[in-house]
């Protein structure tokens, strides 16, 4: 019989369990003699530079940077992760007397590299199967590769994405754009829930050969595939474990919360434990947790990376909830149906499904800085802050250059707002934060800063080990404020209130934070601005920023407030906020019936005054009154949002009032220039070399890098203004591409040319 191979790219399918493909060759006489399962590191998603062993050799790719922050696109944590997961799939392939092929590159070139070969050699390739995302630099790779195929006279196939809850065929609505506005009308049109998901399909016990080594073609230069697990990781990480140039050390009382490896083997033990230690049973009661494995159920990383799927989830919790599954039977609750816990799980897998059908209506359009809101009166329409000087409003305040320095601070944990610091600094360390945290950095950074979310967004993206484009962008976009969320614009969270809530103790923001764990008040450990001259000086911080110079301060009494987290009003009805990022297995959900808390400039927060003042860095806080002018101003303005000036401010905080949609800021003078900040509404997601996320054309309007263009690595430096390592006569950039911010180091690989 004549030899005919199925070439099967794996991405977002790294398990060989509910494989609709894998099910297929099993169980079907399908007519393949052999398969050939692959795995492509994409350049512009990862940094392959460490995959070059030559360092003398050039590079073929310019290293992939995110739009507007100029970020890596996957950083340490995850690229660790995915190493884990496609590891751990090569590994039971290998027991199914199968093998996975791992090759870096574009997915069109590593597929017209394997068809060649074994036409070379005479050997029919009868098609190339993959499963269909959402994302539009996949998609642009399922294009690429249709292409190819349809040249070389082979036939592509793309699956259908099994891995969400409710199946797209089971739908009531045929289009995209058939999808409800609100998530609650979405549930309400699936429901009952319990009863949606399709079976699992199972295991396969047997694939397809795995074709002679001798007839696969070889990685093109200059990229070495290592030969063992150790050696893939360090290719992964090595080029991006340096993201941050100063980082901080690891708190010594802070534990990560996310300890768990890659792959489905892992995802399966994980989901087992879930049921077996009660994790569902209480996830309702304990999802707004921020220490621990155990508050939520850590899902998202798996079902990110396709290695657990949510109907594997879903029908797990079937056989505890119908008594089928003996392995749970001392767990309670065990045989007695749905409870809250495991309810509250479907609930949130639902909303992920929700994430990705909103990502596939609106398109490019979830990377746009006003999101989905057509804005009819100018007045409302967010003016996003921006550190780049070309794209902010001429009368933006603070200037974009202390914008920078603000964003900077931001990302490193040092605003002064302990929740939100603590957060930062697990996501720095761990990969991982909170959704709770993540909902509260979110709206911290849009909503009271008033700066371009998007700069958190790709943050994100390169930190979480759980990233999910779809539930990433969606939620940063629903919670800035820009999303389909029917109370965006009045969805306002205050960060200190949010900490006594869901760190009454004060044990999140001390591990993470360790500067203020000697600070006794709770009040002064979410503020540290607040505390009195004597306690600053017993606790060690005289002279720390996050204490004589906060990016904002929010005066927040405790007298009146509940001694328990239940709230003494009634809570509004409907589907509450959602976290940024792709947290627990819902991918970003939150409380379902958050109460909204309004920021005003002189009214209450969440029932508590609040007021913004200049602080006098001679005394505390609370023994200075509101002034009522100033003897000095940095702007004319006489409306809301006016910046105040004492007449010597320098080195003091600049403090801005706030009003709705205002932000309060402070900021030093500073020479730096931050990466661009578009406060356009334009979609700006992608790498550097011409890819633009949430757009299928691959032409941005951005020149395309050279290789000169990354001819020399530079650093950049926050104590002293950009300055590029470079040759004389052969810039880095070009005037109209973005810097990179500093404090944040990054080595450009030497442009490679391929041969």
């Amino acid at each position: 019989m004549a030899e005919k191979v199925l070439i099967y790219l794996f991405r977002n399918d790294l398990r060989v369990a509910d494989n609709p493909i894998l099910h297929h060759l099993a169980s079907t006489d399908h007519g393949f003699t052999h398969l050939l399962p692959v795995y492509v590191f994409p350049h512009v998603q990862t940094d392959v530079s460490g995959f070059i062993k030559d360092l003398e050799r050039k590079q073929l790719y310019p290293v992939s940077t995110s739009r507007v922050g100029n970020f890596s696109r996957c950083g340490p944590h995850r690229a660790k992760f995915i190493a884990e997961s496609v590891w751990d799939l090569k590994t039971s392939l290998k027991s199914l007397t199968s093998d996975l092929l791992l090759r870096v590159g574009e997915h069109n070139e590593v597929v017209e590299d394997q068809i060649k070969a074994f036409q070379d050699r005479d050997i029919e390739v009868g098609a190339v199967w993959m499963t269909g995302l959402v994302g539009s630099e996949e998609l642009d790779q399922e294009r690429k590769v249709s292409e190819t195929c349809a040249a070389l006279g082979v036939e592509c196939k793309i699956w259908p994405d099994v891995k969400y809850f409710i199946d797209d065929g089971d739908l009531n609505f045929a289009s995209p754009d058939g999808l409800p506005n609100i998530f609650t009308n979405y549930m309400k049109s699936v429901e009952p829930l319990r009863e949606k998901p399709r079976p699992v399909l199972p295991t396969p016990t047997a694939l397809p050969a795995f074709p002679e080594e001798t007839d696969i073609a070889l990685q093109f230069k200059p990229f070495v595939i290592p030969e063992d697990y150790d050696g893939l990781e360090k290719a992964l990480v090595e080029p991006v474990k340096a993201f941050l140039k100063n980082m901080p050390p690891f708190p010594p009382n802070a534990v990560t919360a996310h300890p768990f490896k890659g792959g489905e083997q892992q995802g399966q033990e994980r989901l087992a434990y879930v049921i077996r230690e009660a994790v569902a049973l209480k996830y309702k009661e304990t999802r707004n947790g921020l220490l621990g494995n155990d508050f939520s159920t850590k899902f998202s990383a798996y079902l990110a990376q396709g290695s657990l799927t949510a109907r594997q989830i879903h029908h797990t919790l079937v056989g505890y909830e119908d008594g089928t599954d003996d392995q749970f039977e001392a767990v309670d609750g065990f045989g007695k149906g749905e409870n809250d816990g495991t309810k509250a799980v479907r609930q949130e897998l639902l909303w992920r499904d929700y994430m990705r059908l909103y990502h596939r209506n609106i398109g490019k359009t979830l990377f746009q800085a006003h999101g989905v809101k057509h804005y009819k009166d100018p007045s409302k329409k967010p003016q996003w802050k921006t550190s780049d000087s070309e794209k902010a409003d001429p009368d933006q305040d603070p200037s974009p250059a202390a914008i920078g320095d603000i964003i900077q601070r931001f990302l490193e944990g040092k605003t002064g707002m302990g929740l939100i610091d603590a957060s930062q600094r697990e996501l720095l360390h761990t990969g991982y934060t909170s959704n709770r945290a993540r909902q509260n950095v979110a709206n911290f950074l849009a909503k009271h800063l008033n700066i371009d979310w998007r700069y958190g967004a790709e943050w994100y993206e390169m930190l979480l080990i759980d990233y999910d484009v779809s539930s990433n962008w969606a939620n940063w976009q629903y919670v800035s404020g820009v999303g389909n969320d029917p109370r965006s614009e009045s969805r306002f969270f205050n960060p200190v209130k949010q900490a006594f809530d869901y760190d009454s103790t004060g044990e999140y923001v001390r591990a993470w934070v360790p500067e203020v764990s000697k600070l006794e008040k709770l009040e002064n450990v979410f503020q540290a601005s607040t505390a009195s001259e004597e306690d600053i000086k017993k606790a060690g911080l005289e002279g720390n920023i996050m204490v004589v110079d906060p990016i904002k301060r929010i005066e927040f009494t405790v007298e009146g407030k509940p001694k328990t987290n239940k709230r003494p009003y009634t809570r509004r009805r409907g589907r509450g906020p959602r976290g940024a990022g792709a947290s627990d297995e819902k991918d970003g959900s939150g409380d379902h019936e958050e109460i909204v808390e309004q920021e005003t400039s002189s009214g209450t927060v969440g029932g508590r005054k609040e007021r913004n003042v200049p602080r006098d860095l001679k005394r505390g806080w609370r023994n200075q009154a509101s002034p009522s002018d100033s003897s000095t101003t940095l702007s004319s303005k006489s409306s809301a949002g006016s910046i105040d000036k004492p007449r010597f401010y320098h080195g003091a905080p600049l403090v801005v009032s706030s009003p709705q949609r205002q932000s309060t800021l402070t900021g030093g003078s500073s020479h730096y220039q931050a990466s661009s900040l578009n406060n356009s509404n334009n979609s700006s997601r992608g790498g550097k070399e011409n890819f633009v996320r949430g757009s299928s054309s691959i032409s941005t309007g951005h020149r395309v890098p050279t290789s000169s263009d990354y001819s020399q690595p530079y650093i950049i430096d926050r104590s002293r203004p950009y300055k590029p390592a470079q040759s004389a006569g052969q810039p880095l950039h070009s005037p109209t591409e973005h810097r990179r911010p500093r404090s944040i180091q990054t080595a450009v690989q030497p442009g490679y040319s391929r041969n």
